[in-house]
């Protein structure tokens, strides 16, 4: 696992395709906006489960 300092403004790239921009980061509270082609699924871990729960 990597562990990164990120400060608002601050990107990352995950391959060629999907970006990271950090648009707000608080203390305990951190606003991503995720650029992926559409065939790339993006998940919250546990959205998943919950999902299934609702079903």
């Amino acid at each position: 696992m990597l562990v990164l300092g990120i400060k608002t403004g601050e990107t990352i790239n995950i391959g060629e395709n999907v970006k990271l921009t950090f648009v707000k980061v608080k203390e305990n509270t951190i606003r991503v906006a995720i650029d992926a082609p559409r065939d790339v699924a993006i998940l919250r871990d546990g959205a998943e489960d919950k999902n299934k729960q609702d079903s």
